[in-house]
């Protein structure tokens, strides 16, 4: 790794800056690992001028994906990167022992970050959550990046994160509520304690007000479907706005800006179909569209129907 687990904090301060980003995990036809459409997918968003990228998360199908699955694309992501972006991988499980034996090794991998969320199952409590993260991070010696979001059962509070941001080898957190109050908050409670990030640009436009600053984007797919190798509008704005470059970055927003409403105009309509659950398959369609390789989604996620996909297309 790049830091000791002393010195965690300090590098995640120093070093997480501008737009990370959420891989897909893609499919062949026959359902296995699309390894060559990954590698694919890498050199595509590195062109875009991406920071960061991070494996296995939501968007990423973790919870789809068998232990072999998972370890096989643990082991491939950074042979893929080469150490041109820094990486990020999710090991969150249900199962505590599964969870440290994938962060070590996320740690032999070479990964920069884990990623940890609340287990998913019969964490009910914000302690139950804390205590969990604490047990991890005692476990490991790679920074962890802590993952606030619905999609985990438990949406905790800002003051609760702020618990979690104290814990010594936690370096950020990702603050994907969508609540903007709760993401106000835990920049104002726990900013000087762990790199915050809440994955919607509006963040920005709110820390004249509050006194805070958001230094990366940590992370969502708008880098790669929003942009293309030829025009990086959407990562510029990331660059801008997380070196607090407001006034620019806000003239760059007004052309992402009819995108972006296109976006959320699909997202809320895959979310309300779905009861909640993540648009991933909108999200891959939209990134075929762009030139990426996807692929199918696994179940429980329903595919987008022939209609939505030619009307995403139009």
């Amino acid at each position: 790794m790049r830091y000791t687990k002393r010195e965690a904090k300090q590098w995640a301060r120093d070093e997480m800056v501008g737009e990370w980003t959420t891989m897909v995990t893609p499919f062949t036809p026959e359902d296995e690992l699309d390894i060559k459409g990954l590698a694919h997918n890498v050199e595509h968003v590195l062109k875009l001028g991406t920071k960061g990228l991070g494996f296995s998360w939501n968007m990423g199908e973790f919870w789809s994906l068998t232990m072999a699955e998972r370890l096989s694309l643990l082991e491939t992501a950074p042979k893929l990167v080469r150490g041109r972006a820094y990486t990020a991988f999710q090991i969150t499980d249900t199962c505590l022992k599964d969870v440290i034996y994938l962060g070590k090794r996320v740690e032999e991998a070479g990964y920069d970050l884990a990623i940890l969320a609340a287990p998913y199952m019969l964490t009910k409590t914000e302690e139950q959550v804390i205590d969990w993260v604490r047990r991890v991070s005692e476990a490991l010696d790679i920074g962890i990046a802590f993952y606030n979001s619905p999609q985990f059962g438990i949406t905790l509070s800002a003051k609760a994160l702020n618990k979690i941001a104290e814990i010594p080898s936690v370096v950020a957190i990702k603050e994907a509520s969508f609540n903007m109050q709760i993401s106000i908050d835990t920049h104002l409670l726990a900013g000087d304690k762990a790199v915050i990030s809440m994955p919607d640009e509006e963040i920005f436009f709110y820390e004249p007000y509050y006194g805070f600053h958001q230094q990366v984007m940590f992370a969502n797919t708008s880098d790669w479907r929003f942009d293309s190798e030829e025009r990086h509008d959407y990562v510029r704005f990331i660059e801008l706005a997380t070196k607090g470059d407001l006034d620019e970055a806000k003239k760059l927003y007004e052309k992402i800006w009819p995108i972006k409403k296109a976006s959320r105009v699909w997202w809320s309509r895959l979310v309300a179909r779905t009861g909640g659950s993540l648009p991933v398959q909108m999200v891959k369609y939209w990134g075929e569209l762009m030139g990426m390789a996807a692929g199918h989604v696994r179940p429980p996620v329903s595919p987008l129907t022939p209609e939505e996909r030619r009307e995403l297309a139009e």
